[in-house]
């Protein structure tokens, strides 16, 4: 990597990160004060409001991860990848009006939780494991792979293992003793200062390359267009279509990495807020981390690897000092994103495992066992994190994954939120069976090549066969006798919600501020499309 690198940073850039890193780390030790009940350390308290949860998720989700992926695949194959950041709006719409209503009103500490009330404990077992999983080997991995990316040039020679160890343990230092409310308060800091680093990196690439216009002239309009021909190896339209939903619905809709932020606020009303302003917060990611990207394909047309453009960016561009800044947001975006991981795993594995087996354990024993399962997670992450520089292109292997992994978690979400014949017997047929056709068609398509389909049409598939084998096995088994309708989305609700929404400001109304929202991306795809 150091060849790609133009200017190598002083020392005062790695005494901003030197001092930055434990600043970070200082103030989630400050947050972990009450955290005594399960509550205060698994969902900070249930007491966050809507600015931070809008922090917390684009802290979350725009991960060094993020940074690196997002720009190394503009460079690849264009603008295409933002695809994946504008259609996490009109998710979070969909989020905010039909499931998080039961999601807040159930009391749940976990999505897993939430769907076992909905069907049964085996399924709670099962997406709560698969969670873990994917937490694991896809976020966390990821994220300390790529941070290791910038901090190994500010400390050349140091092994990576040694790079991903040390911001894996800062992570997990406030985090073992915090738990969320640790997390929550270093996300919303790091969020704000991520969108500062973005937009220095995005303002140095521009002016490099002789500003937006150029931008617009020199590179080739495909690479500029959000709307891809049905052939694009990337993001064909169809995919774009079907696909990207299946995989955003998961994304900020289940997995306990994101919602957890939700099932935290203090209300409602904060919860739709919060997921509200974090969509409005994804309509910049096009111009502060995909177009950077884009702007590399002029500056450096020969790199060895796309992964490496977010980098080189930071290093070549920017003066000593600024680069210093950037780095540290860098390196604090994974500790961050690792963090977070570490908080929802260990929760999953406490009170979706643990407190089943042992239904009496204490608050202060949960607490114990939550740092202990944090600790063996962390030193996982770190052991997969370095194998990552063997795949092709980390952005194709997190949404890859995603493609075959998810879609039987999809199916048991979305129809049991609106067609109560779903029961636990047609979840129990359908896990058993989607999950060996998403293993038999990653194998077939990904390791065999016996067939060629793109992942982004593989996770519609699947989502059909899926909701299919659900809805036919409910059918032919006996309807739930449980009460369920308050895990569900009720059409009466709605009704009850219209008329209290009329005796609000319009500003409140969180109706509004979805419909603005999408008429704001509506703005952004069509003027790229």
């Amino acid at each position: 990597m150091n060849e790609s690198i133009a200017a190598a940073p002083s020392g005062w850039d790695a005494v901003i990160v030197a001092i930055y890193i434990p600043a970070l780390v200082i103030l989630g030790a400050w947050a972990s004060q009450r955290t005594e009940r399960a509550e205060d350390y698994f969902l900070a308290s249930r007491a966050t409001r809507w600015s931070a949860i809008g922090l917390t998720l684009l802290a979350s989700n725009m991960s060094s991860t993020a940074l690196i992926g997002l720009a190394g695949a503009a460079y690849a194959s264009g603008i295409s990848v933002y695809d994946y950041e504008w259609s996490a709006t009109l998710v979070l719409v969909f989020f905010c009006i039909f499931l998080m209503p039961a999601l807040l009103r159930s009391r749940a500490y976990t999505m897993p939780e939430f769907l076992e009330r909905r069907y049964d404990a085996s399924v709670r077992l099962y997406v709560a494991a698969l969670t873990l999983f994917l937490n694991i080997a896809l976020d966390a991995a990821a994220a300390l792979y790529c941070g290791s990316l910038v901090i190994k040039v500010l400390f050349p020679g140091t092994p990576i293992w040694a790079v991903t160890a040390a911001l894996a343990g800062a992570a997990g230092l406030y985090t073992v003793a915090g738990g969320l409310r640790s997390v929550i308060y270093t996300e919303a800091v790091q969020g704000l200062v991520l969108l500062l680093g973005a937009t220095i990196i995005a303002v140095a690439a521009f002016a490099r390359v002789g500003g937006w216009h150029s931008v617009m002239r020199s590179v080739p309009p495909q690479a500029l267009s959000l709307i891809r021909p049905i052939g694009d190896p990337s993001v064909p339209w169809p995919g774009l279509l079907f696909g990207i939903p299946v995989l955003g619905f998961y994304y900020w809709c289940n997995n306990q990495f994101i919602v957890q932020r939700v099932l935290s606020a203090r209300s409602l009303e904060h919860g739709r807020a919060g997921a509200l302003f974090a969509g409005l917060l994804k309509l910049p990611v096009l111009f502060l981390m995909v177009l950077p990207g884009t702007c590399a394909l002029l500056l450096f047309p020969q790199l060895p690897r796309a992964d490496l453009v977010y980098p080189t960016l930071i290093f070549t561009l920017l003066p000593p000092g600024l680069l210093g800044i950037v780095a540290a947001t860098f390196a604090a975006a994974t500790m961050v994103s690792v963090a977070s991981t570490l908080s929802s795993s260990s929760t999953l594995i406490t009170m979706d495992i643990v407190r089943r087996i042992s239904p009496d354990l204490s608050d202060r024993r949960a607490i114990r066992v939550a740092r202990i399962c944090t600790g063996i997670l962390l030193l996982m992450a770190i052991l997969w994190a370095p194998q990552l520089e063997h795949f092709r292109s980390l952005w194709q292997y997190l949404q890859a994954t995603l493609a075959y992994a998810v879609p039987p978690v999809v199916a048991l979400s979305l129809v049991g939120l609106f067609w109560q014949g779903a029961n636990a017997r047609g979840a129990r047929v359908m896990l058993v069976v989607g999950t060996g056709c998403g293993l038999g068609l990653f194998l077939a398509n990904v390791v065999c090549h016996w067939v060629h389909i793109h992942f982004l049409y593989a996770a519609p598939l699947l989502l059909v066969v899926d909701v299919a084998i659900l809805v036919a096995a409910s059918l032919l088994s006996p309807a739930p006798r449980r009460e369920i309708a308050s895990v569900m989305w009720r059409p009466e609700d709605f009704r009850e919600e219209s008329a209290a929404l009329r005796g609000i400001p319009p500003w409140r109304n969180y109706r509004i501020q979805a419909a603005a929202l999408l008429l704001l991306t509506v703005a952004v795809v069509v003027a790229f499309r």
